[in-house]
């Protein structure tokens, strides 16, 4: 069992709830990691027939089985447990009791607010992390083969299935099912047309009515489409840093994959010797790093509160955070090897908006070698990948 960085934080909220709710993506390891940390309690899936069946026919007799808890996984296939279980643990609120898994954040949400609200913990479980990955001790990897390859279990443990193929499937399997199934969308064509667009526009200010446009869609439908795919845990997006500073920065977020590998597939790369001289290899590492921040606090169990910060003149931060002692951390991000000049410069600049309340700007690039120059502290992509 690979270590997970998020089971510290799902032990803690077991031991001050009677419900956690495991979210996230499919195939992002919730099963196997609920069934690893509680292995004490009966496992369901609610995507077998026969126990959803014997659920609806018989509710009362299905629930009586697991007095002491249980793990439901895809708790949203049926839906009424949810009020099921807010009587079973009004009666008996012992920590931890029932354990929920979710692919499906929108229908297990749903759920949760009418009928668990106060008595649930909800947390998410995002692909492998580097720091993940790099404990699967899988032997040295490229940078553009951890972009290509991406961080979901499936590509990264044991007998790992080839990339290109593993997600035609998923595309086709899970991404169209489960999104389709709540936009009840008829053209799928169009649909997966959207869906590349947006890998296509990683990194980039979200322009939603060129998006909508180029698509040949409503700016309404767009916006829908958008908001499950980032429900689904698909894609996330950046927003702008609130303060001003006197100046007039822009206010349109910036749009992230959870997994630059899907990303990649997206965009037609099938190699990772395709990224060297790819355009977007630029747009994906910059994916790659603030996907990074996104699941370490994710794994936490904290709200990302992450930002950007760019103004008319195109002075930008291209990640940006409030430490715990209310500084600002910025951090500029490139994918070059070598750490030039221009380098240092840029993250020089990143900082300078907020003045005495930055810390040392951080750069992250492409490179092997970590070294703090000119007040800019340089960080190689491997540093993202120690547990520490």
């Amino acid at each position: 069992m690979i270590e997970r960085q998020i089971a510290p934080t799902l032990q803690r909220l077991a031991g001050s709830f009677p419900v956690l709710a495991i979210t996230g993506p499919r195939q992002s390891g919730k099963t196997t990691l609920a069934r690893y940390l509680f292995p004490e309690k009966p496992y369901i899936s609610l995507e077998d027939p026969t126990e959803r069946a014997f659920a609806e026919e018989d509710p009362r007799g299905f629930l009586a089985r697991f007095s002491k808890g249980a793990i439901f996984d895809e708790a949203q296939r049926w839906p009424d447990l949810f009020s099921h279980l807010q009587g079973l643990v009004d009666e008996d609120r012992t920590p931890g009791r029932f354990i929920l898994t979710g692919s499906q954040q929108f229908g297990l949400m749903a759920g949760v607010t009418q009928s668990l609200a106060g008595r649930v913990a909800m947390s998410r479980l995002l692909p492998f992390s580097a720091a993940e990955i790099a404990g699967v001790g899988n032997g040295e990897t490229t940078l553009d083969q951890a972009l290509w390859r991406g961080g979901y279990p499936a590509l990264n443990t044991g007998a790992s299935s080839e990339p290109v193929d593993w997600f035609a499937s998923y595309i086709t399997t899970y991404l169209e099912r489960d999104v389709r199934q709540v936009l009840q969308v008829q053209d799928l064509a169009t649909f997966q047309r959207f869906v590349r667009l947006c890998a296509g526009r990683t990194g980039q200010l979200l322009n939603l009515s060129a998006l909508a446009s180029e698509a040949g869609i409503s700016h309404t439908t767009a916006r829908a489409w958008l908001s499950v795919l980032e429900s689904s845990d698909v894609l996330f997006v950046l927003t702008p840093y609130h303060r001003n500073f006197g100046k007039r920065l822009v206010k349109s977020p910036k749009l992230y994959f959870v997994d630059t590998g899907l990303a990649c597939w997206l965009l037609g790369i099938r190699q990772p010797e395709q990224l060297s001289l790819h355009p977007a290899r630029g747009a994906l590492f910059e994916n790659w790093v603030v996907s990074e921040f996104f699941k370490h606090r994710t794994n936490q169990g904290q709200p990302s509160d992450l930002h950007f910060w760019r103004d008319n003149n195109g002075l930008e931060a291209d990640l940006l955070y409030e430490t715990g002692t209310g500084l600002l951390q910025t951090v500029e991000i490139k994918s070059g090897q070598t750490p030039t000049g221009d380098y240092v410069r840029a993250g020089q600049r990143s900082a300078s908006m907020a003045a005495a309340e930055a810390c040392t700007p951080l750069l992250i690039y492409g490179g092997e070698t970590s070294v703090l120059r000119n007040g800019v502290q340089l960080l190689g992509w491997r540093m993202l990948a120690r547990k520490d």
